[in-house]
């Protein structure tokens, strides 16, 4: 996507100037909580920090803010512009670090470029941070400043020019060579630019196993050798002893192409010279060494990375740097070494090969992410790059003896860091839990559908249920076979083929048995056979399958109408409802009836509440109810309110140890201080509401829908409530991680459902 000047200026002038802001994290508001923050309370941990220098990780936090300092002397794209005018970037790696590993940040610009005095100032200011991130430094000059604050700072120093792109892009050369069929040791290797960037990628590839003999380096003038009296100490390193000079020369017959010098210097014929399956990571930013599309007109074996994000394999050094310094500081690492540096590059590199979610290849429009040629490297919007780089380069950093904390639980790291990212879903992650325990046989109509299929894949590797696919076997087959989707040893049913005739014949006597009083004929029910949710539903009635999930392409009444003829209700008052769990920050919220009775009478709405109850009361969550309406206590006297206040009245004379209360409007459900004050006699007394029952399908309906839209909410059901057998239905379109949520709630329903009625 393209941006223009204007955009950009306006992006960062428009409202509050700049990218970042200092917020507080503890109270503020009234004089007890200032005379804590500054005097005279302040004087306390200043004291305790005086004694031990340490407790300034308990009580300040520097245990959690990196300083990103830069002096501007090699600002990507621009060069030499000096500090001030780098302050934009140095704001921009703030916003990074925030948003992706919750690291504070400090840019601190230092219009300075002597070495010794670039030391100097920041090793004054080392004190404030928890690490250091140097940014936009020239070389050489960045080698011997990074080299010299490492050895005199106890706290990481990074400068993410040298290494970001070294990690990030030994990641992907990793996975390349695999699916190259090639080997570290065996490849040639021509690096085309020879700043801090190309020397430490070419550094990090031979200590995974590049041989140092097959790294040729050009610079601006040319190949590197050592004919050559113009190379500095750090050049010489890779200088070859050849009579070589030019690209087209050095690049015939090269395994890899890795580019960090400028745009348009490869050339097509170049990369025809090259060795078969070549790689080519041609980094130059905006413009690559090698466009995109001539790569691959050239060689269409071709493996090619970039630097941009609107060609497959980005090398965005935003993989690395804020999930490097997340597990550093989590452990107080004194530095960030090379054992962390390898740790991360194999951590991103086995990320890759795993299955990618649903919202990642919504992120990128892609149907299904793979690894292969055109997926060698991690997306940046990819939730699972904190819980799997963090935790390997704090395990680096303990196992090398730069750690000052240790890790023990590492599940429980891994729950914390999504907790700090707020992608942690405890209900969602205990249910799935729970259903591994004892995995049931789901049904899922609609298999001949990807996002279907794809969920099924997730099911099935996450051991969360053992799925039985229902859809025409052809479609089913073809699209796994696209997508390289993983469903071999599935049973696949068609119920409409020839060979399901005598099954259909089957469950259709069994229903005609079921409805022949309910005008029900025989003819009837051997057609509805052919539907597939009256077919999956029969399986499960007929003990062939333990639960079944429908919908994803029809209409929810379509799902409902065969579950209540052939499954029928549970529960003594012969009740169904939906319900929706609806994940927020504060942990779920319950909401019914949402999707099933339109007008509910009074002792409808208690039905429901006691429906509700029963199944919040499956996830090990204790009901507080809110029974809301648009008055409170009695306030109105007809109409809704007066049924909820019926089914209160119902509710409180038949079951009084429920917690549940109403009629009451929304911001007193929700406000337990604001409920207390003005209607201190309810029975919620202070406690935080966390089930809602509505006073009719339309207000629940728009309610979760609202929620769903401006909330930044996760949702997930639509969950019946009161079939007599595991069935539930989806949204239509749904999500692939919503159908795998759906199917690990069906496995738990199956858990423990039991075809006796409930007492309600």
């Amino acid at each position: 996507m393209s941006t223009t000047k204007q955009d950009a200026l306006q992006y960062h002038e428009n409202g509050r100037p700049g990218k970042i802001e200092v917020i507080p994290t503890k109270p503020y508001s009234s004089q007890l909580d200032l005379s804590l923050a500054y005097s005279p309370g302040v004087a306390e941990p200043c004291k305790e920090i005086e004694k031990n220098p340490d407790d300034a990780y308990r009580y300040t936090a520097k245990g959690n803010l990196v300083g990103v300092i830069s002096n501007g002397t090699a600002v990507l794209g621009l060069g030499d512009i000096g500090a001030l005018a780098g302050k934009p970037v140095m704001e921009g790696k703030g916003l990074l670090f925030k948003v992706f590993a919750d690291v504070d940040v400090f840019d601190i610009e230092v219009d300075e470029k002597n070495v010794d005095d670039m030391v100097k100032v920041v090793k004054a200011i080392a004190p404030t941070f928890g690490g250091i991130n140097l940014e936009d430094l020239k070389a050489p000059e960045c080698f011997e400043i990074e080299t010299r604050l490492q050895k005199e700072l106890d706290i990481p120093v990074f400068h993410d020019d040298q290494h970001g792109t070294a990690i990030i892009s030994a990641a992907g050369l990793l996975n390349a060579v695999e699916v190259a069929g090639k080997k570290l040791e065996d490849i040639k290797v021509v690096v085309n630019g020879a700043g801090a960037s190309a020397i430490m990628c070419s550094k990090l590839y031979i200590s995974l196993g590049v041989q140092q003999k097959n790294v040729w380096m050009l610079d601006s003038k040319g190949l590197m050798t050592t004919h050559r009296n113009d190379l500095n100490k750090y050049k010489i390193e890779f200088a070859q002893d050849s009579t070589l000079s030019t690209l087209s020369e050095v690049i015939e017959g090269a395994d890899m192409f890795l580019g960090l010098s400028k745009g348009n210097i490869l050339s097509k014929q170049m990369v025809k010279s090259m060795a078969i399956k070549p790689i080519v990571f041609a980094l130059a930013n905006p413009v690559p060494e090698i466009a995109y599309e001539d790569a691959i007109s050239a060689r269409p074996d071709i493996i090619v990375a970039t630097g941009r994000s609107d060609y497959p394999n980005q090398v965005n050094n935003v993989l690395g740097f804020p999930f490097i310094f997340r597990g550093a500081l989590d452990v107080r690492a004194k530095a960030i070494n090379e054992e962390m540096k390898k740790a991360a590059v194999y951590a991103l590199a086995e990320l890759a090969k795993k299955d990618v979610p649903d919202q990642v290849n919504s992120a990128y429009k892609s149907q299904n992410l793979i690894f292969g040629k055109e997926y060698i490297i991690p997306k940046p919007l990819d939730p699972r790059l904190i819980t799997e780089v963090a935790p390997a380069v704090a395990k680096a950093a303990m196992a090398s003896g730069v750690a000052r904390l240790d890790i023990v639980n590492w599940e429980q790291y891994k729950v914390d860091l999504m907790k700090r990212m707020g992608i942690y879903n405890k209900l969602v992650r205990d249910i799935r839990t729970r259903a591994k325990s004892d995995k049931k046989r789901i049904i899922f109509s609609d298999a001949d559908n990807f996002k279907v299929l794809k969920a099924v894949e997730v099911v099935r590797s996450q051991k969360i249920a053992d799925p039985i696919l229902l859809g025409d076997t052809a479609k089913i087959k073809a699209i796994a076979s696209e997508n390289n989707l993983n469903i071999s040893d599935l049973q696949i049913i068609d119920n409409k083929a020839p060979e399901q005739a005598e099954k259909r014949v089957e469950y259709a006597d069994l229903l005609y048995q079921k409805r022949q009083r309910k005008g029900l004929n025989i003819e009837e029910a051997r057609y509805q056979m052919l539907d597939r949710n009256y077919f999956g539903i029969m399986m499960v009635e007929a003990g062939e399958a333990d639960g079944f999930i429908g919908g994803f392409s029809n209409k929810y009444a379509d799902t409902i109408r065969p579950a209540l003829q052939i499954a029928g209700t549970n529960n003594t008052l012969n009740h169904i409802a939906g319900m929706y769990i609806v994940m927020t920050k504060k942990g779920p919220y319950f909401f019914a009836d949402t999707t099933v009775n339109y007008q509910p009478s009074g002792r409808t709405l208690a039905d429901t509440t006691l429906l509700t109850i029963n199944e919040v009361k499956k996830y090990n969550i204790d009901p507080v109810v809110a029974m809301v309406s648009y008055s409170n206590f009695g306030s109105t006297k007809n109409g809704s309110p007066k049924r909820v206040r019926s089914a209160v009245e119902y509710l409180h004379e038949n079951y009084p140890d429920l917690v549940v209360d109403g009629e009451m409007q929304a911001n007193y459900a929700f406000n337990a201080e604001l409920r207390s004050k003005r209607f201190p006699f309810s029975k919620l007394g202070n406690k935080e509401v966390n089930t809602v029952i509505f006073p009719s399908l339309s207000s629940g309906n728009i309610a979760y829908k609202m929620m769903h839209e401006l909330g930044q909410v996760e949702i997930i059901g639509p969950i019946l409530l009161g079939i007599r057998k595991p069935i539930h239905v989806l949204q239509q379109q749904c999500s692939v991680r919503e159908i795998v949520d759906m199917a690990a709630i069906t496995v738990v329903d199956a858990q423990t459902k039991k075809d006796k009625i409930i007492e309600l």
